[in-house]
């Protein structure tokens, strides 16, 4: 059986760019992505955000894509 690893630097954006993640809603803004992302079974290591994007950290196995993982981390 081989053994997969894959990590990925995941990436987005609010809409236009907008500074729209301020400092009262970035811990539950992560804090949802988190739980989201457990129930889904996405492995994520490390994620953090400002005030127009949210950089995650991601491990795949070998049944997920990085467009599946981002549309059900993106699609709550």
């Amino acid at each position: 059986m081989p053994y997969i690893k894959i990590w990925i630097h995941l990436i987005f954006s609010t809409k236009n760019i907008a500074h729209l993640i301020s400092k009262q809603l970035r811990p539950k803004l992560l804090k949802h992505i988190k739980e989201n992302s457990i129930e889904k079974n996405i492995y994520i290591d490390f994620m953090n955000c400002v005030s127009d994007h949210i950089h995650l950290l991601i491990s795949l196995n070998s049944e997920q894509t990085i467009s599946k993982v981002t549309q059900l981390i993106k699609g709550e």
